[in-house]
């Protein structure tokens, strides 16, 4: 799992990599011809400067303004490092947690009592068993977004499927809003080809995430941690407005330990009773 977690992190740098490089040349190549444009009354960029004096006004504005739009620009830079700085740190944490899990379950078992020790490590071994089912549906489902996404793109000639689609199975892994936000994302890129064609795969991302949270997702859910599909929908709804995303994800792992208390602990005890 731990070697399939960082394989898979390195797979998705390696796809953003190059399409990144690529965007970053020709947006370089590009600024001198807009400049160049910018003065010629003859092309579209021409003839917006001569109309609306572009060039003045960004001056003005800098002139101004000019500590407002570096505080901006700071604040953006700011913004993009924390977010990187959280990644990194969200990553390693991870893969320190996947790493020393055992220790984890041992250290906490010592402060059960030894009679009741057998009894509460087979209940949190069941309740792990089945969450890390959970993660693997999810990524199977996620992964099948992937992969139709990336065949969607690939058919109609959008650029860069490979890294779309992996972009598309990572958001994917974020319940509510994931797929909605890759969708959107997706659909700006394919606007570079054409208007019509940002249409279609807006309507196709549409579909998919309906098909995907009404029939797949629950589905699948039943079968990997046999919960019901109606609970899943539910929890991850509840979840997600009690706490958010961080709820939204804990939703079926916490349905499926309540639910095994419950049929270990509570009604044997109370159709004892």
């Amino acid at each position: 799992m731990l070697l399939a977690f960082v394989l898979c992190l390195a797979g998705f740098i390696a796809l953003i990599a190059q399409p990144d490089a690529d965007e970053i040349d020709s947006l370089t190549k590009a600024i001198p011809k807009w400049l160049t444009q910018l003065h010629d009354r003859h092309t579209l960029l021409g003839h917006l400067e001569d109309r609306y004096h572009l060039i003045s006004k960004v001056r003005s504005a800098l002139a101004s303004g000019g500590s407002s739009v570096l505080g901006g620009l700071l604040g953006a830079g700011k913004m993009v490092l924390s977010l990187v700085t959280s990644v990194v740190i969200l990553v390693v944490v991870t893969i320190y947690l996947m790493v020393a899990l055992p220790e984890f379950k041992q250290f906490g078992f010592h402060f059960v009592a030894a009679s009741r020790r057998a009894r509460v490590e087979a209940v949190t071994d069941e309740i792990l068993t089945r969450t890390g089912r959970f993660m693997l549906a999810n990524l199977a489902t996620s992964g099948t977004a992937g992969l139709v996404t990336f065949a969607w793109r690939a058919g109609i000639g959008v650029p860069y499927p490979a890294a779309l689609g992996f972009f598309v199975t990572l958001m994917d892994l974020i319940p509510v809003v994931g797929s909605t936000v890759a969708g959107v994302a997706v659909s700006l890129v394919a606007l570079s080809v054409s208007l019509p064609i940002a249409a279609a795969t807006a309507g196709f991302c549409v579909g998919f995430r309906l098909a995907e949270d009404y029939l797949i997702m629950p589905r699948v859910m039943k079968y990997a941690v046999d919960v019901h599909p109606v609970v899943t929908v539910v929890g991850v709804l509840v979840g997600g407005a009690l706490l958010g995303i961080i709820g939204a994800l804990v939703a079926v792992p916490a349905a499926v330990a309540i639910g095994i208390l419950l049929d270990e602990h509570v009604f044997p005890r109370a159709d004892a009773s």
